[in-house]
């Protein structure tokens, strides 16, 4: 159970951009994996033959580095330890709890054997002074919680239904995998994450002040995944609930929930019109097993849960997916592009009922162009319905993305 996960379409991601002169952003949710990524990667490079001295590692959570959270001593901390006429490969770990790191990354940019990688949990990070200041030099890498696949490695239940029955219900943090006989240690571990999540990247990043607030707001995103949500009516909520809030309040603690990698908002977009709509986002959270958390439950709702990890899935394959307005009234799951090709996606737990069938056909059907259409539910029966595949989710999870 101790075993490390090889990430290896991540590894494979860093590796293809080593020493170009792009800056290495990995980015995502506490926890889900990015220092093991690095220390994988430290071992890649090192069985290549690089040496030690040409390798730079510093953990900004960690304290032993507590003085590098000044960016000069950072930079200089750096900047004494290049090694002279070779490549020095540099790894920072949650760069932005130095203040001001972007004037010492910046800077380091500039040294043309510098190899330079970074993490974060928040989004914030890329949208202020670097992402201005080194436009167009650097490359983001979105990390999430494990794969199905990567999960089938963490653990040993043999069974795949079994399997994916725990991935969904408890998730799949890397180390919470350790955990899977024992619902307690992984509740408490999941709720550590969840607590640190919303002090560290939600509520000290934004300098937000109601954390009574902030979890009422993460908990009804929680509950409501996979459902047309807005400021408004989450404020209506509150406010009938006799929490007056306003809607500019929660545009901002939505806005934070998503810059920590908490909760990822899609978009509505108009197929026929090819335009993105101003109506109602749907929001999904980066793990099932942290919603279940949250919610204290691990029953029901398997449509919205499974819609949720096609959802995250497709992200880990570099779509870029939003919610698809089919015809009047219909909806297609997920609108997916990558290298400019198009896929629709309508996620089911089952459709074994004919009328099941038909409503979830329907706006695949009204889709008038010819790109690959997918039906993907729990079923075992698997077929082509008019063009339209239908797939089990367990194997689609399984395949080579």
């Amino acid at each position: 159970m101790n075993k490390l996960i090889v990430r290896k379409a991540y590894l494979e991601q860093l590796a293809m951009w080593r020493e170009e002169e792009m800056i290495k952003v990995v980015t995502g949710v506490r926890r889900c994996g990015k220092s093991t990524l690095f220390e994988l990667y430290i071992d890649r490079l090192k069985a290549e033959g690089v040496a030690d001295e040409q390798i730079i590692a510093v953990n900004l959570e960690d304290e032993d580095f507590s003085e590098l959270l000044d960016y000069k001593k950072l930079h200089e901390y750096v900047k004494a330890r290049i090694v002279a006429g070779k490549w020095t490969y540099v790894f920072i770990d949650e760069i932005q709890n130095c203040k001001d790191y972007e004037k010492a990354v910046s800077s380091l940019f500039l040294k043309k054997t510098l190899d330079i990688y970074i993490t974060g949990s928040n989004a914030y990070m890329l949208s202020g002074e670097l992402a201005t200041k080194l436009s167009a030099r650097y490359i983001e890498t979105n990390m999430l919680p494990l794969s199905f696949a990567e999960y089938g490695e963490a653990v040993s239940t043999p069974d795949k239904r079994e399997r994916f029955s725990q991935y969904m219900n408890m998730g799949a943090f890397p180390y919470a995998a350790r955990f899977v006989d024992n619902s307690l240690a992984h509740s408490q571990y999941l709720e550590g994450i969840y607590n640190t999540v919303l002090v560290k990247d939600v509520m000290t990043r934004k300098k937000l002040s109601d954390v009574t607030l902030l979890k009422s707001i993460a908990g009804f995103l929680a509950s409501t995944v996979g459902s047309p949500i807005s400021a408004k009516k989450i404020a209506d909520t509150l406010t009938s609930n006799g929490r007056p809030t306003g809607v500019a309040t929660v545009e901002t603690y939505l806005e934070a929930l998503c810059d920590s990698y908490l909760f990822y908002k899609v978009r509505r977009y108009d197929i026929k019109g090819r335009t993105h709509l101003k109506s109602e986002s749907k929001y999904y959270i980066c793990d099932t097993g942290l919603r279940n958390m949250i919610l204290g439950t691990q029953e029901g709702d398997i449509g919205h849960q499974i819609e949720n990890i096609v959802y995250l899935e497709l992200l880990r394959w570099g779509y870029a997916v939003n919610i698809g307005k089919a015809g009047r009234g219909t909806e297609v799951d997920f609108v997916a592009v990558r290298d400019k090709q198009t896929e629709y996606y309508q996620v089911s737990a089952t459709v074994l009922d004919e009328a099941v069938l038909a409503r979830e056909l329907t706006p695949l059907k009204q889709i008038r162009d010819n790109y690959p259409k997918f039906l993907i539910t729990l079923d075992d029966f698997t077929g082509d319905h008019d063009g339209i595949r239908q797939l089990n989710l367990i194997d689609w999870l399984g395949r080579e993305g």
